[in-house]
């Protein structure tokens, strides 16, 4: 077990190197991206990485408090994707699929929708797994920015 100081420093030096490796990447609209924050452009609407000491995930969050709203927002999303197709764009780079959950507690205790991909037995606690770590949140950030760079005008209309 590390201290706390030794696990903010491992945290950080992980997002500083993925930051560094993304850096030169351009979003699918060909502009210059701070992929670490993403910013969607739409409150309530955020794309989450996460690495831990078991697993590193990307996801798309709908953290509106109105049941309602984002339950709205979930069923937008679920439409687009049988729509425009646009699920073989958020399987194709990854070649994994995403899990949807319409309903479940955030780690603040929230409720949130989320649709997420998640890379198990690896941890940022061992930087042999950064490669596999920080290759499968490219893959899955560059092909949630594809789908937003289209899908982005839906939730406009929500607002």
């Amino acid at each position: 077990m590390y201290p706390k100081l030794e696990t903010s420093r491992i945290r950080q030096e992980f997002w500083t190197h993925f930051g560094q490796y993304m850096a030169p990447v351009l979003s699918a609209e060909g502009e210059k991206t701070n992929w670490v924050n993403y910013k969607t452009g739409e409150r309530n609407i955020s794309f989450r990485m996460e690495a831990d000491n078991r697993s590193a995930s990307i996801a798309i969050v709908f953290d509106h408090p109105d049941e309602l709203i984002r339950d709205l927002y979930f069923e937008q999303l679920l439409e687009l994707k049988q729509l425009l197709e646009l699920k073989n764009m958020l399987t194709s780079p990854t070649d994994q699929q995403w899990n949807w959950q319409r309903t479940v507690d955030d780690e603040r205790g929230k409720m949130v929708s989320k649709v997420y991909q998640t890379l198990e037995g690896v941890s940022i606690f061992r930087q042999e797994d950064w490669p596999d770590m920080i290759s499968f949140l490219k893959q899955g950030i560059i092909a949630l920015d594809a789908f937003w760079s289209q899908a982005k005008y839906a939730f406009e209309t929500l607002r």
